[in-house]
Formats: structure tokens, sequence, C-alpha cells
């Protein structure tokens, strides 16, 4: 039996035959069993009308509004209709002839291109899925024969062939053969060669059912073939060089892939499944013989760069050179990259793709691993493999599916910050995923940090923040921290050091205790991040020279004048600012710019106003305010501090932070956010 992401509808009676078809959408959608990436097919007959799911939709999420209703007929008469004997112009043809079959054209929905497909196949519901065990006998040099003699009718096999208009007359030949042989109106399943599975039924139970028994079938053919080492005897890079190479490798790759200003996001994968192929002796030779399905080529590109030796030479200038020579060779850069006993480094213009990426590849893999057991891999023939790189229709559902990519003031950045779980490091990270950012969000809450990470992914998109833990005051955790953004999105571009803590007292009575954490996290975590951050931000510098990074910090005013009965944090703030300056000395010739900002006081915000631990409630009780008797006269002796009579707001800073990253010709500097109470001279 599978394992589906989400129950079995219940279909009920009353529910119109969409509602029926949507769920049996997001079922099959939501199973990676089934579809990755988006991919997959649905559709429902009504009498002479097709509603079938539109390209560029994913099954696991459509509503009413992806699905193209068709009229049957006019795809009977395309049938049946001549079409050019050149490829593309057929093509054109072909799209034309669809198009033209919708009954309201004015939404402007394109239909799937297998609506054809669709259209032919016996049965009143159609699900075409392209799941992993299914493709392990398509891809298979003896998939056909064995499927023939272990399920015999029971299955039809279609052989690879052009999708569209080739693939439709493949189809409707193949049934007609079938009904003179059989007798039957149609075989349980259909699997197409180097492509997927096609699954019907008159209602949504009848298959799942014949889904469910051909997955038995499969797994029960496939089992006693399996091999621990299908791709020969692995090897890997030792524990000890990984990290360094990882930290190394994805951050060059950003540049090497990213043909504009904005950088590419590139995650890694290690797993074990992966290493078998990446760590395999014969994965190089494997990998070079081609893709095994459309998806591999629409999201992987058709040949991943195989790269060596990555732990014996300086892996920057070697990878420059290996993604160039890819370039000349293929006319494109390459969206995967196997590093030999490391792993695979999948790109994409957001997390989501580039998860996309790695998903499909990663699947190829398993497909690879099942079909060599059964007589071997049969890749797709060159001439196939080039009409899909050409292919419009996918490159149109490309286009759909990214539609959603948001623009912003850090759109393309991967950014950094600390003390992300609450107030207002949180507050920095929601605005800089609002405007484009990819953002890690650290804290020593770490479950604080997550929740928070996830709120943000569902808002924004899958993969646009994640959460994890650090104690900015041990190097070990920081140097962790760094490595699990690299794995994430494969580098670092805007590292924003905002974790701190206040301890408000009188030096005569301030405990030593106090005063150590102060230092530890405002002053040495500062310095922690930053050592551990530079090695990776410095890299891009290296392949691409008029590349800029930033780092900055989140200082104080506290750290521009002294604080009353506030030594201890202004002490660290203070100690901040001479850091900022002297890394920005530094580093400028690494391609990293270094700033801190000082904001004024953010009164609004639960470090002031937080009625257990808030800076009015120490202040008061520190009797720092002359004749303050409750939290209000604290808060308007603060006010009044102020030349525009207000506190700052994050709204403030992050304009401060957005100028300092923008403007190139600005390093060392700490940028007061004070509405005129410090000023700097």
């Amino acid at each position: 039996m599978t394992t589906p992401a989400l129950p079995w509808p219940s279909f009920d009676a009353t529910a119109s035959p969409l509602e029926h078809l949507l769920d049996l959408s997001h079922y099959y959608g939501s199973n990676p069993e089934f579809v990755l990436a988006g991919g997959g097919n649905t559709s429902v007959k009504l009498g002479d009308h097709l509603l079938v799911k539109a390209s560029g939709y994913a099954l696991a999420t459509i509503g009413p509004e992806g699905i193209v209703e068709l009229d049957r007929t006019a795809l009977q008469t395309l049938l049946e209709s001549t079409l050019s004997t050149d490829p593309k112009q057929r093509e054109e043809q072909f799209k034309a002839a669809v198009l033209a079959a919708r009954v309201e054209p004015e939404k402007g929905r394109r239909p799937s291109v297998e609506a054809v497909l669709h259209h032919l196949i016996p049965g009143r519901y159609v699900v075409h899925t392209h799941p992993t065990l299914v493709n392990a006998f398509g891809c298979s040099r003896d998939g056909r024969a064995i499927l023939k003699r272990e399920l015999g009718d029971q299955v039809l096999w279609i052989d690879a062939v052009d999708p569209g208009f080739l693939l439709a007359k493949t189809l409707e030949r193949a049934l007609g053969d079938y009904r003179a042989r059989t007798g039957r109106e149609g075989p349980e399943a259909i699997i197409m060669a180097n492509h997927g599975l096609v699954v019907s039924g008159e209602v949504p139970d009848e298959i799942r059912a014949r889904t469910d028994w051909l997955f038995q079938e499969l797994a029960r053919v496939l089992e006693p073939t399996r091999s621990t080492e299908p791709f020969g005897m692995v090897a890997t890079v030792a524990a000890s060089r990984s990290r360094e190479l990882v930290n190394t490798i994805a951050p060059t790759l950003r540049v090497l892939l990213s043909p504009g200003e904005a950088l590419k996001v590139v995650t890694l994968d290690d797993s074990p499944s992966t290493m078998r192929l990446a760590g395999g002796s014969d994965g190089q030779a494997l990998t070079a013989r081609g893709p095994l399905f459309p998806d591999q080529i629409v999201y992987s590109r058709s040949f991943p760069l195989w790269f060596e030796d990555a732990a014996r030479h300086d892996p920057v200038e070697r990878l420059t050179y290996a993604v160039a020579e890819y370039r000349r060779q293929h006319e494109v850069l390459p969206n995967v990259v196997l590093v030999k006993g490391l792993g695979l480094f999948a790109a994409g213009d957001t997390w989501s793709a580039a998860d996309a990426v790695r998903q499909v590849y990663k699947d190829a893999i398993e497909v690879m691993a099942g079909a060599a057991g059964l007589g071997g891999v049969e890749c797709l023939g060159d001439e196939l493999r080039r009409f899909i790189e050409d292919w419009e229709v996918e490159s149109y559902r490309r286009q759909v599916a990214s539609s959603g990519n948001r623009a912003g003031r850090v759109a393309g950045k991967v950014a950094l910050v600390t003390g992300a779980a609450q107030g207002f490091g949180l507050q920095i990270a929601q605005d800089l995923v609002a405007e484009g950012a990819h953002v890690a969000m650290a804290d020593v809450n770490d479950a604080g940090a997550q929740a928070a990470a996830d709120a943000l992914s569902q808002e924004w998109g899958e993969g646009r923040a994640i959460g994890l833990h650090v104690d900015v005051a041990d190097a070990a955790s920081v140097d962790e921290m760094i490595h699990q953004v690299v794995r994430a999105y494969g580098g670092l571009d805007l590292l924003v050091s905002n974790a701190g803590v206040l301890r408000a007292a009188s030096v005569k009575t301030q405990t030593e205790r106090d005063f150590d954490l102060s230092t530890a996290v405002n002053y040495k975590g500062y310095f922690l991040c930053v050592q551990k951050a530079v090695p990776v931000m410095a890299i891009p510098r290296r392949v691409r020279p008029d590349h800029w990074s930033d780092i900055i910090q989140i200082n104080s005013k506290s750290g521009l004048t002294g604080s009353e009965k506030n030594f201890a944090y202004a002490g660290s703030k203070f100690g901040g600012v001479g850091l900022t300056q002297s890394f920005a000395l530094e580093l400028v010739g690494d391609g990293i710019k270094v700033n801190s900002v000082c904001p004024g006081n953010l009164l609004d915000g639960p470090l002031w106003s937080d009625p257990q631990t808030g800076l009015f409630v120490q202040y008061l009780k520190a009797g720092k305010v002359p004749g303050a008797q409750t939290l209000d006269d604290v808060k308007r002796y603060y006010t009044s501090k102020v030349p525009m009579q207000r506190g700052c707001t994050t709204a403030d800073v992050m304009k401060a932070i957005y100028y300092l990253v923008e403007q190139e010709y600005e390093t060392g500097q700490a940028l007061p956010v004070t509405g005129g109470q410090v000023m700097l001279h």
C-alpha cells in the first residue's frame, strides 16, 4: 500500500465532479511518491466536455481556477488531423488546436499538453503521475519484458516518443490494438517508458484500488533485485574535511551559476541515497549518459556537472574552470552539481526552486538505483532529449510556476539574523523576507526561531525562512549556525548581528555574572559571528570582483554616548563600534562592508515595555529616572529626551539597514537612528 500525505477523501455523493477532481488531485499531488515539483495532471470527463488541469498549476494545491474546460469533439478532430512532419511546426499546430478546444478561452488558462491523452483514455477520471517505483521499470532496459511476464495484459506499455501529438497518436494506436487483442476497454494501468503512470476509473475509488494493486505488484518484483551499491563502491570525503568543502563550494556555486546580479540559492543534499551516486565508482559514467524522464530535463537539466578531487586542490579556482567548460559544452549553466564523495548541490532562484531541482534529481537517482537491477538503466534517446529541451510547452510551464516570485530591496539575498525569535530581531527578519530575502533566523530559543520561520514560510513561500539554534557566545555553536545556513541556502550575503542582552544596574551593585553576560553576548558574540561568517562571505568576491556583502551590527545609541546605570550594556556597545570600524578596515578587500546601526529607544517594543522584564520596569526599580513613581513616568521621561518626541521603530531601523546594503560607498560607520537624540560629531 502507498503512504499518502493526505487521507483518502470521502468523495461525498452530493459533491460535484469538479470537487471530486480537486480532491483526487490534492491526494496524489501531495504525495511525493507520485508527484514532485508540481508535476502530473488529472481530468474528469463530463459528456462531450473534459475538465483538465491547466499548465503550471500544482496538483497539491490546485483550485477551480487551475482547471480548464475543453470540447472533446474538437480534441477528437485534432487526433484525426494530419499535422506537419517538422517537429516544431507540428507542435505549434498541436498547441494551437488544443487552445482552440477551450470552452472559455477568455480566461486565459492553458490546458495541460497531455489533455488529448486524457480524452483518449477510458474511464471518467484520469490521474497521470510520475511515481518513482513505476519509473524504475519505465526507465529500465528490461522493463517492458518484465511487466509483460509478471502482469500480462493488465498493464499497457507505451514506448518513449515525443510528448504532445506523437504521444497522443501512439497511445491511440496502442489502445486500439489492446482492445482488438483482449476484448477489454482498457488496462488496469498504462506505463509510459521514461515518462510515468496513467490510471483511470469511473469513480475515484477505482483509481485508488488499481494504483495500490500496481504498487504492490511492482514492489514484489523489484525488491529481490535491489542492490546496496547500484552505482559501484562508495567512497566519501572525510568528515574532517567535508564541512570546510561545503562551506567553500556552495558559496562559489551561488556566484558561478548566477547569470545576473542576484545570486542563486544553492542547497545541499548528502543523504545516503544521494551519496550512493555521488560517491559511487560508476556515478560519473552513469550521469554522463543523460536524463531519464522529461521532468529531469525541465528542472535539473539534461546533464549535471560532475566535479572531482575537490579535497586535493583549490575548489574555487577549479570550479570556475569546470562551470565555464560546462557552459561552453552545453550552452547553459548547470542546475545540479555532483561533487564526488561530498553530495549534490542544487541551484534555483529561490529555495523552493532549488529544492524542486534537488527533489527531481534525487528521484532520478532512486529510479536509476531501481532500474539498475531490472536489466540496467535506459536513458532518453538524444533526439527525444533535444526535443524536450527545446519544447516551448515546458518553458511555459516553468514560467507560470515561477510567476509568484517577488522582487524587493533585498531580493536574491541570503540574510542571517541573530536574536530573531522575538522582538526586534523577529521584526527585522520579517521585513527582510517581505523585501525578497531568504532569512535564517537564529536564537538561543531555537523553538521560537523555528516557529517564527515556519510562519514566514507559510506566508511568503516554502523555505523563505529557517530557524536555527545559536548561542552567540559559544564558538562551536556559531560555527554550526553558519554551516547550516550554507547547507540550506548556499552562502550568506547579509549578516545582521542583533542578539543582545541588557542588565541595567548601578556600578555599585551590578553582579559580575551580569557584567560577564553583557560582554559575552553583546561584544564577544558579535566578534564570533563575524569571525565564523567571513570565510563564507568572502568567497563571492574571489569569483566576481565587483560583488559586495554586508555585515550590520545592531548597536544602540548607548554605543555612542554613555548610559547612567547601564554601563555594562553601553560598554559592550561602545566596544561593538570599535569592532565595526576595525572589521571594516580589514574586510573591505574581501568585498565585505561592515557597519553598525545605532537605534534610539524602541519604546513600544518588548525590550522596553514588557511588564515583567522590560527596561521601564528595570529602570524604575534601579531608580534611574529621578522622581519616577510609575512606568508611565519612566516612559514620559525617555520620550521627552527625543527631539522628534517619539521612540524609534523597526521601520526606522530597516530604512537604515537598506541604506547601508544599497550604498556601496559606506563602511565602518555607526549610523544613528535616534530622532535627533544623539548626533554624530
